[in-house]
Order: C-alpha cells, then sequence, then structure tokens
C-alpha cells in the first residue's frame, strides 16, 4: 500500500429536466459505471436549455477526480 495516492480529472456534462442536483447526480452516476474509484466532484458550469419561455431541462458541466488504482 503506497503512502500517498495519484489523481486523474475528467470533465463530464449531465442533465437534468427536474433540477440541477439531479443534473449532477445523473452525470455522476453514469460515470460511476465506467470509472473506478471516484472520489470527488467539481461544478464548473451550469446552464440550461430553454423552452416556451420556460427551463426545458438544467445541463451541469463537472470535473470528477479518480484515485488512480495503483496508487
Amino acid at each position: 500500500m503506497s503512502d500517498h495516492h495519484t489523481y486523474k480529472k475528467v470533465e463530464i456534462v449531465g442533465s437534468s429536466k427536474t433540477t440541477v442536483e439531479d443534473a449532477i447526480q445523473n452525470a455522476l452516476a453514469e460515470a460511476s459505471k465506467s470509472i473506478k474509484n471516484l472520489e470527488w466532484f467539481e461544478v464548473t458550469e451550469t446552464r440550461g436549455h430553454i423552452v416556451d419561455g420556460k427551463v426545458g431541462h438544467y445541463q451541469v458541466t463537472l470535473k470528477v477526480g479518480f484515485r488512480i488504482e495503483a496508487s
């Protein structure tokens, strides 16, 4: 076991028709299907799509960090 950890960062985008929080949860749920050792996230951008003058869906850009397995 190492006495330190090394991480990698990737950027993902999640969306939801209901809330920003759901967009974050959706993005993390999908990322966790293919990325092991997810440990943190940072919301870097929030935006949405407008339909008939109302929010059609929310979209968030996240940076997610995961620990490199052997570290």
